[in-house]
């Protein structure tokens, strides 16, 4: 009797175990699809090492400084147009389909730029490029939300924000030791590399089922998680949530209406808002100048290296620590010594715009620097990605993460655009106490609004944002 009560509570336990689906096959899934996101920083930090050789005197297409400000901007522009439709033709078509065809895009913006005679192909470059980055930066969350398991989902998450860096290192280091012809092909590789990984990720499971095409979604969901594990009430979850969608069809003016889609897209908006306000591009912009206030004698391009390092590093420490410590805790404690940081660097400046003496307050702004970049990559950077591929049901995903995601760009284009006209109408102090402001509002606002989601179920996130308990039973 004994023995076959432990081998009846194996069974069970084994059976336990087939809950918790492999994660390996998850990880190379979210790997493949964050490549774009490596493209998408290529794109980002390309200006670095290629405005300067452009404005050169060794330039073969030379500009003036007002083209290359419109070479910087445009991508931004382009991003706007390709986040907007992308989360909407992905319920169409599917997020793997649109994912892997925004490689075309990416891989034509570096033909123009290897072969462009006039500064108007490049133009047109940086609209392509933008559009392709507009577009993934809306896809992947949405694909990684809805492949991954609520136990890794955050980790997951967190790879769009990691790759992106990773893409912007990789691009530092090549403009290092590359002339300007090679650091484009360079570039030109990774959206090839991107198309080859992905073919062989799945379709996720939850657009499969939206179009009924149920074995399909068996297939990709055995893929993401093994053979051991049991897929039924996982396929069962989704096939509930997407008939209660289904069953609840209602205009988007309805949807819009509804207490949790309103509080959802409020968070996301917000999230992103607050992402770019940071003066996040700010820092990283006068990083170089501080290092030289600080006494630093490294090279302009190492600098630029250590800061990416930097980023890299500490992003996928915040990748790991968001099903941690939670998004919440990370997000507030980023906002927050964003805003003290940014107080101090307005204060460094204040002085030395004043003619006073800081050769002896070098370290300062310096670690103000270095914290800001850290504390962003831990929070700021990373998680607004992440919650916005969990935030959003499933017939509202497309549009709203399309929205959000053109928020983000938006507010890029506006930073982008303004910051020098801030520094030369109301001095470098002020911009940054302005960033540093905005930053403090960014921590109050999540304190009261935005909702904890860490390892939890999109029911669960949608009783909480709707305001209302989740029932005990089942």
């Amino acid at each position: 009797m004994t023995e076959e009560k432990h081998v009846e509570a194996a069974s069970m336990l084994g059976r336990a175990k087939k809950k918790e689906g492999k994660k390996l096959p998850q990880y190379l899934a979210t790997i493949a699809v964050t490549i774009s996101s490596i493209a998408f920083g290529s794109e980002l930090a390309w200006t670095s090492p290629a405005l300067p050789y452009l404005s050169s005197a060794n330039s073969t297409l030379p500009i003036s400084p007002e083209e290359g400000s419109w070479i910087g901007s445009l991508l931004a522009i382009g991003a706007i147009v390709g986040a907007l439709p992308a989360g909407y033709i992905s319920d169409i078509y599917g997020r793997k389909l649109v994912c892997a065809a925004l490689s075309v895009p990416f891989i034509l913006s570096w033909v123009l730029v290897c072969f462009a005679k006039s500064v108007y192909f490049i133009y047109i470059a940086r609209l392509l490029a933008g559009f392709a980055t507009g577009a993934s930066s809306a896809i992947c969350p949405m694909y990684i939300g809805e492949i991954a398991e609520a136990s890794i989902r955050g980790t997951l998450g967190g790879y769009v924000q990691l790759m992106v860096t990773i893409g912007i290192l990789y691009v530092y280091l090549l403009g290092a030791v590359l002339p300007y012809y090679l650091l484009n092909l360079g570039c030109g590789l990774v959206p090839i590399i991107f198309l080859i990984a992905f073919l062989n990720a799945p379709e996720t499971p939850v657009f499969l089922l939206s179009k009924n095409r149920k074995s399909d979604a068996e297939k990709a969901l055995r893929q993401l998680r093994g053979n051991e594990y049991d897929i039924q009430y996982e396929l069962n979850a989704i096939e509930n949530e997407i008939s209660k969608s289904n069953a609840n069809k209602a205009s988007f003016v309805q949807i819009f209406s509804q207490r949790a889609t309103v509080k959802a897209l409020v968070c996301a908006l917000g999230l992103m808002l607050f992402q770019q306000f940071s003066g996040i591009n700010a820092v990283i912009f006068y990083s170089q100048q501080i290092f030289k206030e600080a006494g630093s004698t490294l090279d302009p391009g190492l600098s630029a290296i250590i800061v990416g390092v930097v980023q890299v590093l500490v992003t996928y420490i915040a990748s790991l620590l968001a099903d941690r410590a939670g998004r919440r805790v990370l997000l507030l404690i980023s906002q927050s010594v964003m805003a003290i940081c940014l107080g101090v660097l307005g204060y460094f400046f204040k002085m030395k715009d004043s003619g006073e003496d800081v050769s002896s307050l070098g370290l300062v702004p310096l670690a103000s620097v270095v914290v800001f970049i850290v504390v962003f990559s831990l929070g700021a950077g990373p998680i607004p990605w992440l919650m916005v591929g969990e935030l959003f049901t499933s017939e509202i995903k497309g549009i709203a993460t399309g929205i959000a995601v053109g928020m983000n760009w938006t507010s890029v284009f506006i930073v982008t655009k303004t910051f020098q006209a801030l520094i030369n109408n109301f001095g470098n102090n002020v911009t940054f106490w302005c960033f540093g402001l905005i930053c403090a509002v960014g921590a109050v606002f999540i304190f009261f609004i935005i909702p904890e989601t860490k390892g939890k179920s999109l029911e669960e996130i949608q009783m909480e944002l709707s305001g209302k308990k989740r029932s005990n039973v089942v």
